[in-house]
């Protein structure tokens, strides 16, 4: 683990970051362009960070260095000013949720001390189960689903028939829809959205969501065991190829072979205990409110949290343009 700790607070300097992005992608909320809204929310983010104090480097981005020319793999982020941090950022988790017009769109970064994020070379995918406080040192990743549900309920003192869980309406999850189905617990599918998904399973006594199971992004795993670590949730996953190319690419980029097997944590996925995490609403969803616009300017909602002192804000705030610098007003689109 490194062994420097963050003596400031960013968290209330990283909510202007994801509040901007937040804002410049709602511009494009239901005008059917992913990729507009998405250049739209990197933009802001990227202009919002140069201000941050620290010296930072992003470990989760927008893709390599060739495919984003902004928020890239190793791109380094902030005004160069102590201290040194791991940065992953989804300026739009939910792009085409917010091309749409649907909820649960959501803009995201989390920081933690330099060298501690996890992030596996050329490996898109993680096969992921997540769960709330109550649930949180119950679930096994490798035990089949009616048993980690049984684990669930038995923890939070429910019948399996009164959970819920999120699932990614992918034709992938077919077989693993079936076996939840046959417990008798209730699924909600969502297209999108998988860090905003595993998040309301860490806060399920105010969203009813209980377990997040099956395969999404692996970027969003590690923005998602930043929030658990926050949230006292608990999120394991195991690395998800999509084929023997994908296997050798990986194993050429540098990832261990072992890990092709290995469970991660949320401690293995982000290994310090002192975690920054902030994300803000782009469409009205479980979580969070989206951006909504008025006359003269808009309104965020926000959660702001540090896994170090478990402090968790809950911040609407009201933007007024003409006291809003021009790049983080969305304009323009």
């Amino acid at each position: 683990m490194p062994e420097a700790i963050l003596q400031r607070n960013l968290a209330l300097e990283l909510v202007r970051v994801t509040e901007a992005a937040a804002i410049a992608a709602a511009r494009w909320m239901g005008r059917g362009d992913k990729d507009a809204a998405d250049g739209a929310a990197v933009d802001a983010m990227r202009f919002a960070l140069s201000s941050i104090d620290m010296d930072g480097t992003v470990i989760i981005g927008e893709g390599e260095k060739d495919e984003a020319p902004m928020l890239y793999i190793g791109e380094k982020i902030g005004n160069s000013l102590p201290p040194q941090t791991d940065v992953a950022v989804d300026p739009i988790d939910g792009t085409r949720l917010t091309a749409l017009g649907l909820p649960n769109a959501i803009s995201v970064i989390a920081v933690s001390e330099a060298g501690s994020m996890y992030f596996p070379p050329k490996i898109v995918y993680m096969d992921k189960i997540a769960v709330g406080p109550e649930a949180a040192g119950v679930i096994d990743i490798e035990a089949p689903p009616a048993e980690n549900l049984r684990r669930v309920a038995r923890a939070q003192n429910c019948e399996i028939e009164d959970l819920s869980v999120v699932v990614l309406d992918r034709p992938r999850h077919e077989e693993l829809i079936k076996q939840i189905r046959q417990t008798g617990a209730r699924i909600k599918l969502i297209p999108d959205g998988d860090v905003a998904g595993a998040i309301t399973c860490f806060m399920n006594e105010r969203t009813g969501l209980d377990v997040m199971m099956g395969v999404g992004g692996a970027p969003e795993a590690v923005l998602a065991a930043a929030a658990a670590k926050c949230l006292r949730g608990q999120i394991e996953c195991k690395l998800w190829p999509r084929s023997e190319q994908e296997i050798r690419d990986a194993l050429e980029a540098g990832l261990p072979e072992a890990d092709l097997k290995r469970v991660f944590t949320s401690d293995d996925l982000i290994r310090s205990n002192d975690v920054y995490f902030a994300a803000t609403g782009v469409t009205d969803g479980e979580m969070l409110k989206g951006v909504h616009f008025y006359g003269h300017g808009a309104s965020t909602n926000s959660i702001v949290m540090r896994s170090r002192t478990g402090t968790i804000r809950r911040m609407e705030v009201e933007h007024h343009w003409q006291k809003t610098p021009y790049e983080l007003t969305g304009k323009g689109g």
